[in-house]
């Protein structure tokens, strides 16, 4: 048989310890009149059979059936108290632990309003204090089978995300209007938390949001829409782009193929570098088709002459005058071979 447990006490080196089990497995061998050492800021309580029995505050005590008096119920004394009875001791933390971390193990899809669906992960900080040791061993230890603090607290942080995730779902914002709401969420997601943090014994003293961050797919998908938006017009955008692949294909081909590939490529070049010029050009003007100007034909040799000319720009020719035929006095058109009222030849 294991050695029967006659002093009880637990120091925890680190301080951050929530909870430490004595003994670390199965069940210790107790007796009455064995002594119990609670520090400050410690509380002990005495665990069988899935039930926490009673609680210890600072200070040395003897272990009686009048301060745990379920025990007189739960073993016999036939040796006047001598016999070991099995149980387990939790010592319980309670200062405050501040600094506890939070965040998303994973992204939260969300609905927003300008962008239609975003994956984010959240992450922030929380503190605080186990005010019921008792009901905190009956509910995180007994309940939950947890006394590892990375056991717990990654019990509470579960309860944590599951409320801030309802929060953000009801705020019916953008992403983009989150972070000056940080203090409200966490304020929101604190109130929301402190019933499920009662329930097991401890009380949230703050709790902090520091980011709300997309993922890296979520962030491209903002950065191209930035872009867009910069853009204004996509089509000479693309233009702008197609012109520019091409020029730097044709600049490769020259450069890939010794001297002939690079008269090809040269010629390519020229060919695709007059084209990225006019889409550059076309990009430049807004990607819109600039309005062709009025001309007017001349009648002799043809040449295009602008609308508003009086005489043609290579012939000289008049534009805006008439031929009177010589037998009507009929005015004709310039370049009329016959007048349109008698049919008289016209010089």
């Amino acid at each position: 048989m294991r050695g029967v447990l006659d002093v009880i006490e637990y120091v925890d080196p680190s301080g951050r310890e929530m909870v430490h089990r004595i003994p670390e497995r199965g069940s210790g061998d107790f007796r009455l009149g064995s002594q119990l050492i609670v520090r400050e800021s410690q509380a002990a309580v005495f665990f069988r059979d899935g039930k926490a029995m009673d609680t210890f505050g600072a200070g040395r005590h003897t272990i009686t059936t009048n301060n745990i008096p379920l025990l007189g119920k739960l073993i016999g004394l036939p040796f006047g108290g001598e016999t070991p009875f099995k149980a387990e001791v939790y010592f319980v933390n309670l200062k405050d632990f501040l600094d506890e971390k939070w965040g998303t193990p994973e992204p939260v899809a969300l609905r927003d309003e300008e962008l239609g669906m975003v994956r984010l992960r959240a992450f922030g900080t929380y503190s605080m204090e186990i005010a019921d040791p008792q009901l905190f061993v009956n509910k995180i230890v007994g309940a939950q089978g947890f006394y590892q603090t990375t056991q717990i607290s990654g019990y509470l942080r579960s309860i944590i995300i599951s409320k801030l995730i309802d929060l953000l779902g009801t705020t019916h914002v953008s992403l983009f209007d989150l972070p000056k709401m940080y203090e409200e969420i966490g304020a929101g997601a604190k109130a929301k938390l402190q019933d499920d943090f009662a329930a097991v014994g401890i009380t949230l003293k703050t709790l902090y949001v520091s980011s709300i961050s997309p993922t890296e797919a979520t962030a491209q998908a903002i950065d191209e829409r930035a872009e867009m938006g910069a853009i204004g017009n996509m089509q000479a955008y693309l233009q702008f782009k197609a012109a520019r692949a091409m020029g730097d294909a044709a600049t490769a081909g020259g450069e890939a193929g010794g001297l002939m590939g690079a008269g090809v490529g040269l010629g390519a070049g020229v060919g695709v570098g007059a084209a990225m010029a006019g889409a550059i050009t076309e990009a430049i003007r807004g990607g819109q088709q600039q309005p062709t100007a009025a001309t007017v034909a001349c009648p002799k040799c043809g040449t295009a002459n602008p609308a508003d000319a009086k005489f043609c720009n290579n012939c000289g020719t008049n534009l805006g005058g008439s031929v009177k035929c010589p037998e009507c006095a009929t005015e004709n058109a310039i370049g009329a071979k016959f007048c349109n009222s008698c049919g008289a030849k016209l010089e």
